[in-house]
């Protein structure tokens, strides 16, 4: 059975020891991923106070960044966006933000419906409000 590891070019780097995503047989499994961007460690729609933690942000523009960033690293790897069946997103406040990021995911997964499981968790290890756990077929 294969096992290979996959890292995008374009995709943000990961902030710790691991790939963007491992392929294992004809599966590939994404790490989580966040809405940062490559080359910076700016976060789209994220404002930080002097401390570093997070005075504001816009849902909606992480929400589109961090799409597009599964997207980059899912079509990286060598699959197709079509490919992706199984979602696990990670919110830091699900009463404030599930309305924009549930109205997004239909969006950009608006031809295909992969298995979808969202989750409140406190925080994230960057000051993000949203976090994606993907797998998809090759």
């Amino acid at each position: 059975m294969s096992n290979e590891k996959f890292d995008s070019s374009r995709a943000p780097e990961p902030v710790g020891a691991y790939p963007h995503s491992r392929k294992v047989g004809n599966l590939l499994f994404l790490s989580g991923v966040g809405p940062r961007e490559r080359g910076t460690k700016k976060i789209p729609g994220v404002e930080l106070d002097e401390n570093g933690d997070i005075a504001s942000y816009d849902i909606e523009i992480q929400c589109r960044s961090v799409f597009n960033n599964v997207k980059t690293i899912v079509e990286d790897s060598g699959a197709k966006w079509e490919n992706v069946v199984d979602v696990t997103v990670f919110l830091t406040n699900m009463k404030d933000d599930f309305k924009t990021y549930n109205k997004l995911y239909a969006e950009f997964f608006k031809d295909n419906q992969p298995c979808r499981t969202t989750l409140e968790i406190k925080s994230l290890p960057t000051p993000i409000a949203i976090e994606l756990k993907v797998i998809a077929t090759m």
